[in-house]
């Protein structure tokens, strides 16, 4: 038994597999990393998801954890000053998810970025009429779009990722 499984595993076949299953995971990857934080727009026309949301809702994390699912994932980060990319009005409605979260959270993790850079608290990045603001011009967004929307607060990066893929 163990030598027909060692057989196997040497196989042509079976490493041809896994090499494809190993480079269509690093393209992925390297597909994540390009299209990260809006970078390049015309990538959202090749990607199998677009992830949407205000900054510190878990986007880059979860586009490298489902890149490493060998989706090829790209995220757009919504501030209200800066108009979305016409790109977006392209991307079919099932491969764009809106990721969002409450005041209190957001309010709690900026305020922890803001101490773990040594920057003082108060500043309008963690404000919570700030945080209102971006909340609701990404809600407003959410609706254009007509995308599904998962909120992230206390969720895993997996327990998110479980949800995309039920939405999907």
């Amino acid at each position: 038994m163990i030598i027909s499984v060692f057989s196997y595993l040497r196989s042509a076949s079976h490493q041809r597999t896994l090499n494809q299953t190993y480079f269509n995971r690093v393209a992925a990857i390297e597909f994540a990393v390009r299209y990260d934080d809006g970078k390049d727009p015309r990538g959202f026309k090749d990607a199998d998801l677009v992830l949407l949301g205000i900054s510190r809702t878990s986007k880059t994390p979860l586009s490298m954890y489902l890149a490493n699912h060998n989706l090829k994932v790209a995220n757009l980060p919504l501030l209200p000053e800066i108009p979305v990319p016409k790109e977006i009005y392209d991307v079919p409605k099932n491969k764009l998810i809106g990721l969002t979260t409450t005041i209190s959270k957001l309010t709690d993790i900026r305020n922890n970025r803001l101490q773990a850079l040594g920057l003082p608290e108060g500043s309008n990045y963690a404000s919570i009429a700030r945080i209102q603001e971006e909340i609701n011009y990404a809600n407003t967004i959410f609706e254009v779009l007509e995308c599904p929307v998962i909120n992230v607060d206390n969720r895993s990066i997996e327990e998110i990722a479980m949800l995309i893929q039920e939405k999907n």
